[in-house]
């Protein structure tokens, strides 16, 4: 192909593959971890479900994140940018059961598929440190962890009722969704059972899983973190059961109240459907009705429960409470509004001062009692609404001996009381519980230990470690784990006392995976630990985390939380795995649905590749909007992107070139000459490279790309005149492929390549070169010449932006190369400002000297 066909045509099918051959020959994105002669700077964006196909979604997750970390390359940090497979996982297992084979084989296919596509993107990703982890060189690591926590008492084992859904087995309380209570992966309907279940102590966490001082974190995850922990300060208070006909009366009922000044104003008691005791104190003729309430009311959602425009429900268990401040009776009901996993389970009801309560006792006629009010209100007056307000000045009423005192010191005041009769005691609770680690499915970490009759509960030695998944796996139906009908893999010694014994079945959480993956990828292949502490101290915590917000709290937290148990067993010393996070927006389908197969509205990336090449799709979807909204996905615009990106190849390498049909082409807008129109050029080029890195470093790609095409039509207009291909026009041109190459870095390669724009040796990339720095001189609408004296005489005159500031004018002073040569390495004694007009220099002369 001759040279003037390559200038005519941008053929990114033939530049981009070659490019990334280049890149990789010379091992650009292999990161020097021992290099400790520049900053640091980890950027990771959250790895992948090998599903086997990559769509628009994933390109608009990577490409972006992919050009902040070439962003801060050249910026001289030395970028870590690491990639990875979240392997384990329910569709690969469904998969298997579909097709009756190893989920591995479906895995590893789907990984060698992903591995091309991704690299196709045009990604700095570190392929080295590559993890995936449902090979045994990464669970390994995790049964490792698990024992520690296990040695460290911050793993157990427990019977519970846990959330079960027919195809994937146990479920996280995060993974049950909507009001019919159905699996976030299959939709299918979740019930309740009883198992025996380990169990992450992560609750020891809490307080300090509250504190985000050190974290750039957006608010709404703090938010959703903060209200997921769910923090409350109150008493916990004792009620006993009343005698009755059907029982005898004396179980102890705790409820948790964060206003124990209102105690005085409890009418009734409301247990949770899970409540234990909702069984021993259902009177007879109320069974049956109160087994179908609690029976419906489990199937549904908290959110669902909790929502506060549903209509309260409840039954009556035909028993009552006695209240411990007053002894009064107080019937007891069962209501879906109360939670079983919060709190005790159980609240004691104030329906004058709680909008639920007062719903629930207008509806079933329960006495309201004002105990609480504004220092000159009427204590007999009646509600027509739970009175909630909250001033310093409230006061007690109907509240016995403390009738009269204000609320704010009562409140402590009546703790104390309760405490001194063993009824009560100050406590803070928390929405959190201990993470449910187990899952009943056979594609995760195998959980490293044994039953034995004798020995109870045995870690295996870590010697054993790994413990291996089967190669062969039968799957006789859905929901049914085949390691518990594998002999080979249960039937096991005893590592202690060497009798029969049978190795547990059930799986790791494959959330577990991605809780303290960033650390593996700083040393995947060591083979005596899990992590390379020396490494993980230099480049943890990730500087910059970038993924979907539906993370908030499952991974976002998991992360959290296994990070400080790692630090609690010696193995790390930070307590956060992400000091920075920016949550992109999610891509939907064109029908305005989140993208899946079973929906059919998902968009290949590799067929627009084809077509428009790899930097137009990143471009377009910078373009798009902002990176932190998404959106329903649309092709309409791509071919404007196209059409920039040609017209940055034109302005590169045909800058003489004329518009055909254009009267205008060649000559100068009007009014300007050649050195204004260079002026024109380079305060263009200086005024977006300004905006641009400001862009860049707040992840506002739209208005960065946005920015770089109006600099390009700028360009346009000076093409084929005078000054195109001149110095100003070339500078602009350097520019402008710096400031495309995080964004677009194929096209910024070649064009670069082809310019001999480089400033080292024949053969680099442009991903090697700094960022540019912006000439403040040549952004301003108007300068001014001005003298520069050195003690009163005028020694050498500089130009300057009007209105620069002091310090900065004399800086660009004591800068010029006359003036360093006048001053002879002395500092001047002062120096004086004439308002930005005129700079005098006072330097004391050198003293003479007699021989």
């Amino acid at each position: 192909m001759s040279d003037r066909a390559r200038i005519d045509r941008y053929q990114p099918t033939e530049i981009e593959p070659r490019w990334q051959a280049r890149w990789e020959e010379l091992g650009l994105h292999r990161t020097d971890l021992a290099d400790t002669s520049r900053p640091k700077a980890y950027v990771l964006t959250m790895y992948d479900y090998p599903s086997g196909d990559l769509h628009i979604g994933h390109w608009y997750a990577k490409t972006p994140t992919d050009a902040i970390a070439r962003f801060r390359r050249m910026h001289g940090e030395n970028v870590f940018m690491p990639i990875g497979f979240d392997a384990f996982g329910l569709p690969a297992e469904n998969a298997a059961i579909k097709n009756r084979v190893n989920p591995r084989t479906w895995t590893m296919t789907n990984i060698d598929k992903m591995r091309t596509q991704l690299r196709s993107m045009g990604t700095t990703f570190d392929w080295s440190a590559e993890v995936v982890t449902c090979e045994p060189e990464f669970y390994r690591w995790n049964q490792w962890l698990f024992l520690e926590f296990l040695k460290a008492g911050l793993a157990y084992r427990q019977k519970s009722a846990v959330d079960w859904c027919p195809n994937d087995g146990t479920l996280a309380r995060e993974q049950v969704e909507g009001v019919d209570r159905h699996c976030w992966r299959c939709g299918a309907r979740v019930e309740k059972r009883e198992l025996d279940q380990w169990y992450l102590r992560v609750t020891k966490y809490a307080d300090e899983l509250l504190d985000f001082s050190s974290l750039r974190w957006p608010d709404p995850i703090r938010i959703m973190q903060t209200n997921w922990i769910g923090r409350s300060e109150g008493a916990e208070v004792t009620f006993t059961t009343a005698p009755s006909a059907h029982h005898a009366g004396g179980e102890e009922v705790r409820v948790f109240t964060t206003r124990p000044d209102t105690l005085f104003g409890a009418t009734f008691m409301v247990l949770a459907p899970e409540h234990p005791l909702v069984a021993t104190l259902t009177a007879p003729e109320r069974k049956a009705e109160v087994d179908a309430y609690v029976a419906q009311a489990i199937a549904r959602t908290e959110i669902d429960r909790l929502a506060a425009d549903r209509e309260k429900t409840g039954v009556a268990l035909g028993a009552d409470a006695l209240n411990p401040v007053n002894g009064g009776r107080i019937p007891i009901f069962v209501a879906d509004y109360v939670l079983g996993s919060y709190g005790t389970g159980a609240i004691m009801a104030v329906p004058a001062h709680d909008e639920r309560d007062f719903d629930f006792a207008t509806r079933f006629g329960l006495p309201i009692v004002k105990v609480v009010m504004p220092p000159d209100g009427d204590p007999d007056a009646a509600l027509t609404s739970a009175f909630v307000e909250h001033s310093t000045d409230e006061v007690l009423v109907n509240s016995g001996p403390f009738s009269g005192r204000p609320a704010t010191a009562a409140l402590g005041e009546i703790v104390a009381w309760l405490e001194e009769r063993g009824t009560g005691k100050p406590t803070v609770t928390y929405r959190l519980r201990d993470w449910g680690f187990s899952r009943q499915r056979f594609w995760g970490t195998p959980i490293p230990v044994i039953h034995c009759e004798a020995c109870g509960i045995v870690p295996v030695p870590e010697a054993d470690l790994p413990v291996l998944l089967p190669e062969n796996v039968d799957y006789a139906g859905s929901g049914v784990n085949p390691l518990t009908r594998d002999a080979a893999f249960l039937n096991v010694r005893c590592p202690s006392c060497d009798g029969p014994a049978r190795r547990e079945s059930d799986t790791m959480d494959t959330f577990m995976d991605s809780s303290w993956y960033w650390f593996r990828y700083l040393s995947p292949h060591k083979d005596d630990g899990p992590i390379d502490m020396a490494l993980v101290d230099r480049w943890t915590p990730v500087d910059q985390y970038t993924g979907g917000a539906e993370h908030a709290v499952m991974h976002l937290l998991y992360a959290r939380e296994i990070t400080k148990m790692m630090r609690d067993v010696g193995l790390v010393k930070q307590s956060e795995p992400f000091l920075r996070l920016f949550n992109q927006g999610q891509i939907l389908g064109a029908d305005g649905e989140r993208m899946s197969k079973s929906r059919g509205n998902v968009q290949d990336p590799d067929d627009l590749v084809a077509r428009y090449g790899a930097d137009t799709i990143r471009l377009f979807l910078m373009f798009m909007g902002p990176w932190d909204q998404g959106g329903p996905w649309s092709s309409t615009g791509i071919g404007g992107v196209h059409r920039f990106l040609n017209r940055v190849w034109t302005l590169a390498l045909d800058p003489g070139g004329l518009e055909g049909g254009d009267p205008d082409a060649g000559k100068l807008p009007a009014g300007e000459d050649g050195p204004a129109a260079e002026r024109s050029i380079r305060m263009a080029a200086h005024r977006t490279l300004r905006v641009v890195t400001d862009e860049y470093e707040g992840f506002r790609f739209n208005t960065m790309v946005a920015h770089l095409m109006e600099l390009a039509n700028t360009l346009f207009r000076y093409r084929g005149t005078e000054v195109a291909g001149g110095p100003a026009w070339n500078e602009a041109i350097r520019l402008l492929l710096l400031m495309l190459a995080p964004a677009a870095p194929h096209i910024s390669d070649e064009l670069w390549s082809r310019l001999g724009s480089g400033s080292g040796a024949a053969g680099t990339s442009i991903h090697t070169e700094s960022w540019p720095v912006v000439d403040e001189l040549a952004t301003a609408t108007e300068t001014r010449e001005v003298p520069i004296q050195v003690n009163g005489k005028v020694r050498d005159r500089v130009t300057v932006p009007v209105g620069i500031e002091q310090a900065e004018l004399e800086r660009l002073v004591l800068a010029r190369p006359r003036v360093a040569e006048l001053l002879g390495g002395r500092t001047p004694d002062r120096v004086i400002h004439a308002g930005g007009r005129l700079v005098n220099l006072v330097v004391r002369e050198p003293s003479a000297t007699t021989s």
